[in-house]
């Protein structure tokens, strides 16, 4: 069985790594958000398709899929070792919250909306991107850019509640060593 002292370091562990796979994830929708669209809406329609279809493809690898599909688990997680470990309530609250809405406003919501458009955009054809790439892309790109934006905010405030419950955890360590003291 472990001590409180192996389930402390496995929640530090645990919390620090969540907090980093979390912010990996904001921070990729962030950049699609505030610079990849942004710069594929200034290009010409048949350039930004084929471009996103190109991105679209790579993305499924295996630098991307950790942080992807590992976030929301890895932070329910360290909810659960929070609980373990004694943090306390509130610091097993702000993980588990955090990997509730990085679950379903980061993953759940991309699968069912993001990645259904771009496997949409995928059978786009040259011929129709020849016949058509200004109504393909403007029909695409702005429904895209606001569930990416949700996805971000969403991400963003399980980065948020992440963090706070690794201050909260900090601040519980404080106040547990000064007692002993």
């Amino acid at each position: 069985m472990y001590t409180d002292i192996d389930m402390t370091a496995f929640f530090r562990i645990s919390a620090l790594l969540s907090l980093l796979l979390c912010g990996g994830l904001f921070g990729f929708f962030y950049a699609w958000v505030c610079s990849t669209m942004w710069g594929l809406d200034a290009a010409s329609p048949d350039v930004a398709i084929r471009a996103m279809q190109a991105m679209n493809a790579s993305v499924r690898n295996a630098v991307f899929a950790p942080s992807f599909f590992g976030t929301g688990p890895a932070l329910l997680i360290t909810g659960l070792l929070a609980w373990k470990a004694g943090q306390g309530k509130a610091v097993a609250l702000l993980f588990t919250l955090s990997g509730l809405v990085v679950l379903f406003g980061g993953t759940v919501l991309t699968m069912a909306v993001n990645v259904p458009m771009n496997e949409a955009l995928a059978q786009v054809t040259a011929a129709q991107i020849e016949a058509d790439a200004s109504t393909i892309w403007a029909d695409y790109s702005a429904p895209w850019q606001r569930w990416n934006q949700a996805r971000t905010v969403f991400t963003g405030v399980g980065l948020l509640l992440a963090a706070a419950g690794l201050l909260a955890a900090g601040r519980g360590s404080a106040t547990r060593l000064s007692a002993h003291s």
